[in-house]
């Protein structure tokens, strides 16, 4: 998909309606940004683009961001804890370098 033609307007319409109607979806971006500094901002406008791998959550029947490739680890992870614990919200970040290796991933 060519990101660059996604118009900064239905980026800030998707950021909106995060911190309107995603409360626990936001929190965990302010969550990540505290550890990670900017970068957790750039990874939701990258996946609020449309870039696989950045940045997906659901929360509340509402879907933002792009699903990470179903074989990547992080969608397995996720995939697992969804259908065994169930989930009222969930945010999708990439996995870091020590993550990877703690998942088999590296």
């Amino acid at each position: 998909m060519d990101t660059s033609t996604t118009p900064a307007k239905s980026v800030d319409d998707k950021i909106a309606e995060i911190k309107a109607h995603m409360p626990d979806a936001y929190a965990s971006i302010q969550r990540k940004a505290a550890q990670w500094g900017k970068e957790a901002f750039t990874l939701v406008r990258r996946g609020l683009r449309g870039e696989p791998g950045c940045f997906y959550a659901v929360e509340g029947g509402r879907v933002v961001g792009t699903p990470f490739d179903v074989r990547h680890p992080d969608m397995q992870i996720a995939a697992q804890a969804m259908v065994e614990f169930g989930c009222a919200h969930v945010c999708i970040w990439p996995l870091t370098e020590e993550e990877a290796r703690q998942y088999g991933a590296a």
